[in-house]
């Protein structure tokens, strides 16, 4: 069951009502990496998760990403205000409205004119919410290291926000926003690091052939070795003719067939067979005007 409490989680202080930081903001509320995304992500792990530790601490977050989903709306609506009203009472010229919607670089007409000024499901460049942004798979060291990178692409998305406002109240808030992405990674890597083990994630094992090993396919200036590819860690694999067919087999792909499907498949290739002596002329040697024959142009 939800319940909503009216007071937001924080106080939403905006100094001057501006469109384009609005729009901007849309990136937070109806984005990949924005609350909602977030919110649907943990809630569908909740559903499905089975230790009640996991369990509690997922329904927690999941509904304090809706209070921040409620926050970000607000900070939308607010910075609209002027401009909803302006636009909806017709209070300047067509041109002056038109300029204001589109002038110094604001790209907030979208929202003005087709959500009238109020929060749309929309990042910032206008491509409306998808759940395809919920990467929910149902194992919980998957799902763990997962919901800790979205946090950390949150807190991004959060402080380049920051960094593009002079609105003291709006970067308050923000800043608010982005330090709870980082209890929520803190939270979520806890989370993970209680199971154990946890890597790989999942229950099998990896082939211990190549569990540990690292080939070196790109070589050439710019090689690097560190604690992620050196033979500290790692069975470092920089020989061309050690990195195909390692599993000891000639590197081709085949399949087994009946009889019956391997005549079909025969006659199939009889059919579509190539004449590699062939040389027709082709459509484009047509349209250039001249015959493979001719004599090229001067």
């Amino acid at each position: 069951m939800f319940a909503h409490n009216k007071r937001l989680q924080y106080t939403v202080r905006v100094g001057e009502a501006n469109p384009g930081l609005a729009n901007l903001l849309l990136e937070q509320f109806g984005g990949p990496q924005g609350e909602l995304a977030a919110a649907c992500r943990y809630f569908t792990q909740y559903v499905g998760e089975d230790d009640p530790g996991r369990k509690d601490m997922l329904i927690d977050i999941a509904t304090e990403e809706l209070s921040h989903l409620e926050i970000i709306g607000h900070l939308v609506a607010m910075l609209n205000k002027g401009a909803k009203g302006e636009l909806a009472e017709a209070v300047d010229t067509e041109a002056e409205l038109y300029q204001k919607l589109h002038g110094a670089g604001n790209d907030s007409h979208v929202t003005q004119v087709l959500y009238g000024g109020g929060p749309a499901l929309t990042n910032s460049g206008g491509q409306l919410w998808n759940a395809g942004y919920i990467d929910t798979i149902g194992e919980p060291t998957a799902d763990l290291r997962s919901n800790i990178a979205a946090e950390a692409r949150a807190k991004i998305i959060y402080e380049r926000l920051i960094n593009v406002t002079d609105d003291p109240g709006v970067k308050d808030t923000l800043m608010f926003l982005m330090t709870r992405e980082v209890a929520h990674q803190k939270s979520f890597e806890k989370a993970l690091y209680s199971i154990s083990p946890n890597f790989p994630p999942g229950k099998l094992p990896g082939d211990p052939k190549f569990a540990d090993t690292y080939f070196n396919l790109s070589q050439g200036e710019g090689d690097m070795e560190g604690s992620w590819n050196s033979d500290t860690n790692f069975k470092r694999v920089d020989n061309w003719d050690e990195m195909s067919a390692v599993d000891g087999g000639d590197g081709s792909a085949s399949v087994g067939l009946d009889a019956d499907a391997t005549e079909v498949v025969n006659a199939m290739a009889a059919r579509t067979a190539s004449d590699p002596v062939a040389d027709p002329v082709t459509g484009a040697e047509l349209g250039s005007g001249l015959h493979p024959d001719d004599e090229p142009l001067p």
